[in-house]
C-alpha cells in the first residue's frame, strides 16, 4: 500500500490524544491516523493484515501448554517462546516476521536457540538438516523458485515463508498454515532430542502424516 505525504489542520487536543494512543499502540501519530481511517473506510492496511494473521497463531498455538507467545501492536514480528527438554532446560524461540509488502515469499522464520552445549548444537543441526532434505523432496517443487530459502549460522535457522503456485491464502489459511508448521516442527524436534526417532525413516513418517492431514503448505 503506496503512502503520500498530506497536510492536516487538527485541534492540539486531538493531536495530543492521538500520540497518546499511538504510544500505546507502540507506533507513530501517522500510522495511527492511517490505521483509523483505513478502518472508517473498511481498508485493509499491511499493518492490520499482518496482526489478522498473528490474531489466528495465537488463538491457536496460544493455548496449546509450555508456549509463551509475545507481539506487540503494530508490529511486523511475533515471538513464541518453547522450552526444550534437555539439560537446563533451554529454550527455542520462533520468531514469525510477516513482510509489509510480500513479493514471492511472505515472511520468514527464525528459529533461535542459545546454548553453550557443542552436543545440543550438533543434535540441532543434526535435525535441520534433515528437515530441509525432507521438504526438498515432498514440498519444494509446489512453490515458484527461490520462494523457500533457508539459512544457518550460529544459534539461528531460517526458513522463508510463500504461499503454493496458482494459490491466493485467507488470513485465516496463512494463520493456520504458519501455525501447524511450527507446533508439528516443535514436536518433532523435541521427539529427535527425546530419542523418540530410531531412524530418519521414522522421521519422515511422521513428517509424511504432517503434510497428509490435509494441512496447507507455507
Amino acid at each position: 500500500m503506496k503512502k503520500s505525504m498530506y497536510s492536516l489542520m487538527l485541534a492540539e487536543d486531538v493531536i495530543r490524544e492521538i500520540d497518546r494512543l499511538a504510544a500505546e499502540q507502540n507506533t507513530n501519530r501517522s500510522n495511527f491516523i492511517n490505521q483509523i481511517l483505513a478502518d472508517y473506510v473498511s481498508l485493509t492496511t499491511p499493518e492490520k493484515h499482518v496482526q489478522n494473521i498473528f490474531d489466528i497463531i495465537e488463538s491457536i498455538i496460544g493455548h496449546r501448554e509450555g508456549y509463551l507467545l509475545s507481539c506487540q501492536p503494530n508490529d511486523m514480528t511475533m515471538s513464541i517462546k518453547s522450552p526444550l527438554q534437555y539439560h537446563y532446560r533451554p529454550t527455542i524461540r520462533y520468531e514469525v516476521e510477516m513482510y509489509r509488502t510480500p513479493q514471492k515469499t511472505i515472511g520468514q522464520l527464525k528459529i533461535i536457540f542459545r546454548t553453550t552445549s557443542a552436543e545440543l548444537l550438533v543434535e540441532l543441526t543434526r535435525f535441520f538438516k534433515v528437515w530441509m532434505q525432507l521438504e526438498n523432496i515432498y514440498i519444494k517443487h509446489f512453490f515458484e523458485k527461490g520462494a523457500i530459502e533457508y539459512g544457518m549460522e550460529n544459534g539461528r535457522f531460517l526458513r522463508t515463508f510463500a504461499v503454493p503456485n496458482d494459490s491466493d491464502y485467507s488470513e485465516e489459511q496463512i494463520g493456520n498454515a504458519i501455525s501447524n508448521y511450527i507446533a508439528t516442527f516443535d514436536e518433532m524436534l523435541k521427539n529427535f532430542l527425546a530419542g523418540k526417532y530410531a531412524t530418519t525413516e521414522d522421521i519422515e513418517k511422521r513428517y509424511l502424516q504432517y503434510l497428509n492431514s490435509g494441512v496447507q503448505l507455507i
